[in-house]
C-alpha cells in the first residue's frame, strides 16, 4: 500500500503504461510532480489527459510501471486503501457535479459525514473555513441554481479542499465559465497551490496557458512531452 519518495514529491510516476481497458492510451509516462506545484496538462480530446487523471484517483489501475501517489503505491494499492487516497486528493470536475436539491452548506455537510466526520461543531467550522478560501463567505444558504457558474465552480473547488488534500486534479475546471470567471478559477487554484498542495489542471484553455504561465506537459501521439519555458503552445495544431 504505502511507497516512499522524497519528502517534497507528492506524486512519482516512472515507466507507466495508461489503460483504459484493453486499450493503451498512454505509453512510458514519466512524471514528478511536487508538493505545491502548479501543472497544466495539455492536449487534444482522447489524448490521454483525463486517463492520467483518472489513475492518478485509482479510478483506472495501473498495471505497469511504478507510480506513487500521496504515499500509496497504485500497483500494490488494495481496493479497501482506495478511499483513504483519494481522501489525500481533491477533484475539481467541469461539470461541478453539485447535488441541486440541497444548499451550499449541505452539499459539503454531505461530504464530510461520508468520510467520517460526525462532530456538528467541527463540521461547520471546517465549511466555514472552505467557503471563506473561495471567496462564498455568505452564500452557504444559496441553492447550486442561485449561483452564477462561476460560484458554483468556487464551491466545487471548495468541496475538493473541505479533508485538506495533498493534491487537487482539475479536469477542464474552466470548460463551462467565460473568461473572466475563468481566469478568477486560475488564479484561486494558483493561490491554493502557494499553499503546498499540488494542483495539476488539464486545460483546452489557451488564454489561460498564455495569461498565467506554469508548467506544462503536453500529451501527444501517447506520450507525455514537457514543454519548454519559451515554447508557443499550440493546442488547435497538436
Amino acid at each position: 500500500m504505502q511507497g516512499t519518495l522524497p519528502l517534497d514529491i507528492i506524486i512519482e510516476l516512472t515507466g507507466c503504461q495508461i489503460w483504459q481497458q484493453d486499450n493503451l492510451i498512454l505509453s512510458d509516462v514519466n512524471l514528478s510532480v511536487a508538493r505545491g506545484e502548479f501543472l497544466y496538462l495539455v492536449g487534444r480530446v482522447g489524448s490521454g489527459k483525463t486517463s492520467l487523471i483518472k489513475t492518478i484517483n485509482a479510478q483506472l489501475p495501473l498495471k505497469q510501471g511504478t507510480g506513487i501517489v500521496a504515499g500509496y503505491d497504485l500497483v500494490k494499492l488494495k481496493n479497501r486503501d482506495i478511499p483513504f487516497l483519494r481522501r489525500k486528493l481533491g477533484i475539481v470536475f467541469q461539470d461541478f457535479q453539485l447535488l441541486t436539491d440541497r444548499s451550499v452548506y449541505d452539499n459539503l455537510d454531505f461530504v464530510l459525514k461520508a468520510t467520517g466526520w460526525k462532530d456538528k461543531n467541527e463540521i461547520n467550522g471546517r465549511i466555514g473555513q472552505v467557503l471563506e478560501k473561495v471567496g462564498l463567505g455568505h452564500k452557504g444558504y444559496k441553492m447550486p441554481h442561485q449561483l452564477s457558474g462561476g460560484e458554483q465552480q468556487r464551491v466545487v473547488i471548495g468541496r475538493a479542499l473541505l479533508n485538506d488534500p495533498d493534491i487537487i486534479l482539475a479536469d477542464e475546471p474552466t470548460g463551462n465559465l467565460d473568461p473572466e470567471t475563468s481566469e478568477g478559477i486560475i488564479k484561486l487554484l494558483m493561490e491554493i497551490s502557494k499553499t503546498g498542495r499540488a494542483v495539476i489542471i488539464a486545460t483546452h484553455n489557451q488564454t489561460i496557458l498564455k495569461n498565467f504561465p506554469a508548467r506544462t506537459v503536453r500529451f501527444q501521439d501517447g506520450k507525455l512531452q514537457e514543454v519548454q519555458e519559451d515554447e508557443e503552445i499550440e493546442l488547435e495544431k497538436l
